[in-house]
């Protein structure tokens, strides 16, 4: 065999080796495609509607694919697509809040946990959030799954800014998690009660309330 022979018997095994990879990249890509199609649509015609209004069938109508691929991606079917699109609406507005709390220029952490507090509440004013956060996804996955989800995304947050205020001396040396998740109770209960009040006045009172809770762990001041 000469030289270009070898070459040539050597690019082709090379190309047999890297094909698969090529195939595998390119199915996922595929894979990731359809599931943000889904998801899109979901999360569309959910915040819109509201989840028992909206079927199956009209969710892959709108995202351009079969029911087949619906419960490739999602086996579950209509509520584990639910389940994606809280776990994704969670995460998203998580990393609004943090860069809020985390990434401000406030030299103090008591007060970036405040700016928080009032960054999560804007969070919860949001049609979509309400709708399907607040409203269907507590209803359709139970309270103890739509629970375990918002600490998944939350509850490190807010052991961080707790840890941080601590440090900087501005709020008494609690037990950081179980302080920090009577915060998320706290906060998760707060996002129930504006999602449901027709008073527009209630965000204002639970706010106070809120940041009140905030200040009674701080350290009093020197008179």
């Amino acid at each position: 065999m000469n030289e270009v022979q070898r070459n040539e018997s050597g690019n082709e095994g090379g190309d047999d080796q890297s094909r698969p990879q090529v195939a595998r990249r390119t199915q996922a890509e595929r894979t990731q495609a359809t599931r943000k199609a889904l998801i899109a649509a979901g999360r569309d015609l959910f915040t819109a509607r509201g989840y028992d209004d909206v079927g199956a069938e009209e969710v892959v109508r709108s995202a351009g694919l079969t029911r087949g691929a619906l419960y490739h991606h999602f086996p579950g079917g209509k509520p584990a697509l639910l389940e994606a699109i809280y776990e994704r609406m969670e995460a998203e507005s998580t990393e609004r809040v943090a860069h809020i709390v985390l990434d401000s220029e406030m030299h103090s952490p008591l007060a970036a946990m405040k700016a928080g507090v009032g960054a999560f509440l804007d969070e919860c004013a949001k049609p979509g959030f309400q709708q399907i956060v607040l409203h269907d996804a507590p209803a359709v996955l139970g309270w103890e799954r739509w629970r375990e989800i918002a600490a998944a995304n939350g509850l490190g947050l807010i052991e961080a800014s707790l840890i941080a205020a601590i440090e900087a001396g501005e709020i008494r040396p609690l037990p950081v998690k179980p302080t920090a998740h009577l915060l998320l109770g706290a906060l998760d209960e707060a996002a129930m009660l504006i999602a449901r009040s027709p008073d527009p006045a209630g965000r204002a009172e639970v706010t106070s309330v809120l940041l009140a809770l905030i200040d009674s762990f701080a350290v009093p001041l020197p008179e």
